[in-house]
């Protein structure tokens, strides 16, 4: 869960400067790509996600 939230946070700070800083559009774009392949990860991570970890003690 820790790397979804990184990668949303990296989406989001991407796309910020991207349209913020002029001339760094392809930043925007960047930002765009790198949440859809995040909630593709999120969507894979789920549908698998029946098995719940075995605790060991």
């Amino acid at each position: 869960m820790s790397l979804f939230l990184f990668l949303l946070l990296v989406a989001l700070v991407l796309g910020i400067i991207g349209v913020a800083a002029h001339g760094l559009f392809y930043l925007l774009i960047i930002g765009a790509l790198v949440l859809l392949v995040d909630l593709a990860y999120v969507a894979l991570r789920f549908r698998r996600g029946g098995r719940k970890h075995r605790v060991v003690r």
